[in-house]
């Protein structure tokens, strides 16, 4: 039996961003390097959602590290649908194939982004393709 993927350290604090730093970043974090907005459809309110996140490359591939663990809404929903859009700059690029992994060393993250994963305890990750 697998061993169980630990919490991330930093869960306590997401009622905080989801409610009130997100809306704010929502308005520029796409310009940002290393970041963009996923847009998912809600997989209950059909309602679309735009998450902020940090967003890594790996090839063509798009990563994004779960800082809060794969239980959150967004994730479920990107998982349900098969889908998301990924608004970087002014560019938007459909993904498909979510995939969850477990990486407890972090080997696909950039040294200085590995540290801090590592500090928060995140081991969990989405991988995404550009749709052909």
């Amino acid at each position: 039996m697998p061993s169980p993927v630990p919490t991330p350290r930093t869960r306590f604090i997401r009622p905080f961003t989801t409610h009130i730093l997100n809306p704010f970043t929502r308005l520029f974090v796409h310009r940002l390097p290393g970041f963009a907005i996923i847009s998912h459809r809600g997989r209950r309110s059909g309602q679309i959602h735009r998450t902020p996140m940090n967003v890594f490359r790996d090839g063509d591939d798009y990563l994004f590290a779960l800082t809060y663990g794969s239980n959150v809404q967004w994730v479920k929903n990107v998982l349900v649908a098969g889908e998301a859009d990924l608004l970087i700059g002014d560019k938007t690029i459909h993904l498909t194939a979510p995939q969850v992994f477990v990486d407890p060393t972090r080997r696909l993250m950039p040294f200085p982004v590995r540290f801090m994963l590592g500090v928060m305890n995140v081991t969990e990750f989405l991988r995404m393709r550009p749709a052909r």
